[in-house]
């Protein structure tokens, strides 16, 4: 916008922009200070009205002969508020405005004048739904960017901290915090990072974390085994900040990527710390423990099944009990996929409704299934089992991951027998090993490359260091 322009020309052209007499929302105000015109833009619902009005109040006492003659003076001398800023460049100052900070032009000042007095709609920083622990902290991260940043801010307060704003997105803008400990942090790893979020040419991210993660890591998506952690406790991120990891938060997005994330990292939870060291290495085999058995209990059941005579005497409980109608095969196929439907029709049913339909579906789909010969009572045991133990561990991502496999295993299985189980185990432990973290390294450290002491402490909950004064 050309400074050159009388006041009037540039409000106009500045006003047809961001189109201000055509969104409601957007709202300027006229105003006299110290004899000049001025004007204030400002998002409404964005901004704290007290504050723009205390600095309205300060405006009206400026007297023409103590007006600064350029914007920065201005701004020391006669801005009562902290957070101030100066821009040049118009496409910078309508970002900024549609991000919530108040803009204001002077006549005469060839530079803009930002306000950051946001405020943003926003829920409490409750305990999330999905990474629950039994003893702990019990606030997590929201929509709110700035939110996020003083939750971790308030557990780390170091000045080698350090929280990097960029954007991404054409249309969104949206706000991305990169976050790392000085001294600690891959300096080649958060270099790519950032190169790479900087190279991001996206229109917007429409799913928040999703999207800059398919954006920042396009390669591999066959492989279903997650390369980012996701949480929705600031402690955690904490914790994976002072391990020299890198958090990345995005904006309108409740939850911290944590990067880089080997299968050790995202089956870890915050219980396995909160408890003392061998409460902490129960939970924590008995997580492993149980995630294993997910994997290949049903495909273990069919083999067994399909060659009755492999059968050992002390397993002979594991026989079905009645001929099948349909073969086992496809009942536990069927099951897999009807679970998923119930979980989705839990999801979109209202809360108030959630209890008694799950009751209902539990007793037609339990009781009734089996009376009708479409599902033996084993079958369902079995399937109960593997849906109650996904989720002892809190990555869907891992989960989903855990059920394709399982689900290749009972298809290789079904046709191969004994041959095809085998099969499908291994292609699930290359499917682990082949895979690779965003900073390119093993998957599986410290089983691959081998490193004791970092197995110990992957394996066994041990206790924190401490420094001796």
């Amino acid at each position: 916008m050309d400074i050159s322009q009388d006041f009037s020309s540039r409000l106009e052209q500045l006003k047809n922009i961001i189109q201000a007499d055509k969104s409601f929302d957007i709202v300027y105000r006229i105003v006299e200070i110290g004899g000049r015109k001025g004007c204030l833009f400002f998002v409404d619902g964005m901004t704290k009205d007290e504050v723009l009005l205390k600095i309205l109040q300060v405006f009206q006492g400026i007297k023409p002969e103590s007006m600064p003659e350029d914007a920065h003076s201005f701004s020391k001398k006669c801005i009562p508020y902290g957070e101030i800023g100066l821009i040049t460049d118009t496409s910078t100052l309508i970002t900024q405005l549609l991000t919530g900070i108040t803009c204001m032009m002077i006549d005469g000042y060839d530079s803009f004048l930002t306000i950051d007095c946001r405020t943003y709609p926003a829920r409490g920083v409750s305990e999330p739904e999905k990474d629950k622990v039994m003893r702990g902290s019990r606030d997590g991260f929201v929509e709110t960017l700035i939110f996020n940043t003083a939750l971790i801010r308030r557990r780390i307060r170091d000045p080698k901290l350090v929280m990097e704003i960029m954007n991404a997105g054409e249309s969104s803008h949206t706000d991305i915090a990169v976050c790392y400990m000085q001294g600690r942090v891959d300096k080649n790893l958060l270099e790519k990072i950032k190169q790479r979020i900087s190279s991001v040419q996206v229109d917007a991210l429409t799913m928040n974390q999703e999207s800059l993660a398919e954006c920042i890591y396009p390669h591999k998506w066959y492989n279903p085994f997650p390369k980012f952690k996701f949480s929705e406790r600031p402690d955690a991120a904490a914790a994976s900040l002072l391990e020299g990891n890198i958090v990345i938060l995005v904006d309108n997005s409740p939850a911290a990527m944590i990067l880089p994330s080997s299968i050790f990292d995202i089956i870890e939870e915050a219980d396995d710390y909160y408890f003392p060291p061998i409460t902490g290495t129960y939970l924590r085999l008995s997580r492993m423990t149980i995630s294993i058995l997910t994997l290949i209990l049903t495909p273990l059941w069919l083999a067994f099944l399909q060659s009755p005579d492999s059968i050992p005497s002390w397993l002979d409980f594991i026989r079905l009990s009645d001929p099948p109608h349909v073969p086992v095969f496809y009942q536990l196929l069927l099951l897999e996929f009807a679970i998923d439907g119930l979980r989705l029709a839990a999801i979109n049913t209202p809360s108030m409704l959630t209890t008694p339909l799950s009751v209902i579906a539990g007793i037609v789909l339990g009781e009734y299934s089996v009376k009708s010969g479409w599902f033996s009572s084993e079958t369902m045991l079995y399937m109960a089992f593997v849906t109650v133990a996904n989720y002892s561990q809190a990555s869907f991502e891992l989960g989903y991951a855990l059920k394709f496999m399982r689900i290749i295993m009972l298809v290789l299985t079904a046709f191969f027998h004994w041959y095809g189980f085998w099969a499908g185990l291994i292609l699930a432990v290359l499917a682990i090993i082949f895979n690779r973290t965003i900073a390119g390294k093993s998957y599986i450290y410290p089983l691959i490359p081998f490193q004791f002491n970092e197995v110990k402490k992957r394996f066994f909950r041990q206790r924190l260091p401490h420094k001796q004064k």
